[in-house]
């Protein structure tokens, strides 16, 4: 799917584009880097995933185990990563629900709870491919109804002030867990662990304060485990009542690489050391030009442009960043005021937020951080799925393939500008020197 090879002075490389690829050339001159994931063995069929999620249940991380937990009688709700996740729900659900009946919790105790966040909602043939028809067969699989108050359950604030409004099948629940998966992140230096509490299954209020947090206090938090948005995160989970987590660490194929279940910290901090491992890479230094692919975040931009990040740790000042996205369904399905405020500077739309002036929180929150990318370097969009107005709305550049977008950096940077070229976009944390 991805990968590069030199013949006659030319670098050819291939970035992966959704489920398809795209190839470009590069003279060898100005070639500086290739970042891909590191290759570590992982397992990919159900059975191996199904044996490694019974061994892992036995040997808990800061807990007990699942019967000791819970007692007959108890609703149990499972919050589960949405479509835009790679997660395999659909091999890791299975055992779990068998872990369950054997403590005496039956199938139709069990409640699975999308973790949309603020995303679209998923439709019947999503659920049915995410999670498989052994598991919605067994128990009910529901989308999170975050834009529906009757629907959420106000728990208080958070030591920082933070509204913890959750949805209320996961805080009436008696037991909680959490299936997602841990990997490099801009907002809280690693998902996982809580995220899938918040932002997974609370109000769009919660959402947009713990997201101002991240913007307010660093470009972005990509790769740093431990600050004060993962604090918060912890703690809304905490108040929710998560306290067990099942989270998956996956190589670039999307095998399963290990698993971490137990205490939603303990459990997670362990994962993040095998993240890491995975995604750490070291980078030969900084590059006047940096061609990024979404992947494997290519549903919309909404998504993608986890790609900003690593490629922002990557550029030089002054640098571009070229994103190869598919983003079949555009920009934003859920947040459209993105685009109002893309036309404004990342202080002009936090005094608007201060000012109340804001309807959509959330997308002010990335408006700031897409901004402040912005503002270091210049952003070339090449994409099926972005009109050339739409880029240029955002306030980004538009180029029909990435050969058109290298002679527009080359023509900025120089005969002599170096190009690092990154496959695995969303999920890459490169170490730079």
């Amino acid at each position: 799917m991805f990968g590069y090879g030199v013949k006659n002075n030319q670098v050819e490389v291939t970035l992966p584009y959704g489920e398809k690829s795209v190839i470009f050339t590069i003279p060898k001159r100005n070639f500086f880097g290739f970042l891909e994931p590191n290759e570590i063995k992982g397992v990919s069929s159900r059975e191996d995933i199904r044996k490694l999620v019974i061994q892992k249940l036995k040997d808990p991380i800061g807990t007990k185990h699942i019967n000791e937990l819970v007692k007959r009688g108890d609703k149990v709700v499972i919050v589960a990563d949405d479509i835009t996740r790679p997660t395999p729900t659909d091999a890791l659900i299975p055992p779990l629900l068998d872990e369950f009946n054997k403590a005496g919790i039956p199938d139709e105790n069990i409640t699975i709870v999308i973790a949309l966040g603020t995303h679209r909602y998923m439709t019947d043939k999503e659920i049915e491919i995410k999670f498989g028809k052994e598991v919605i067969e067994r128990v009910q699989v529901i989308n999170h109804e975050w834009m529906d108050p009757k629907n959420l359950s106000y728990l208080g604030s958070s030591s920082k002030g933070t509204p913890i409004i959750v949805n209320k099948i996961v805080a009436e629940a008696d037991f909680k867990i959490g299936v997602g998966n841990i990997v490099p992140h801009h907002i809280p230096g690693f998902a996982g662990g809580g995220k899938i509490i918040a932002p997974g299954v609370v109000s769009g209020d919660t959402v947009a304060s713990f997201h101002m947090i991240s913007v307010r206090t660093r470009r972005h938090w990509l790769g740093i485990a431990r600050n004060p948005v993962r604090d918060l995160i912890n703690e809304i989970a905490r108040k929710a009542g998560l306290h067990t987590i099942l989270n998956t660490t996956l190589n670039a194929k999307k095998e399963v690489v290990d698993l971490f279940y137990g205490d939603l910290e303990e459990a997670f901090y362990k994962g993040v050391e095998r993240s890491r491992e995975i995604y750490g890479v070291k980078a030969p230094g900084t590059a006047d030009i940096v061609v990024i692919s979404s992947y494997p975040c290519d549903i919309e931009f909404w998504q993608a442009h986890k790609a900003l990040y690593p490629a922002d740790i990557l550029v030089k000042d002054g640098g571009t960043i070229i994103v190869v996205t598919p983003c079949p369904e555009g920009v934003a399905v859920t947040h459209p005021e993105i685009f109002d405020l893309m036309k404004m500077t990342p202080e002009e739309v936090d005094r608007a937020v201060n000012l109340g002036q804001v309807s959509d929180v959330v997308a002010a929150s990335l408006a700031i951080a897409w901004g402040n990318v912005k503002r270091r370097a210049e952003i070339i969009i090449v994409s099926d799925g972005i009109s050339r107005e739409d880029a240029e709305a955002l306030g980004f550049s538009y180029a029909e393939n990435v050969d058109e977008a290298l002679n527009k950096a080359f023509r900025k940077h120089g005969a002599n500008s170096k190009v690092i070229a990154v496959p695995h976009g969303c999920d890459t944390l490169p170490i730079v020197d």
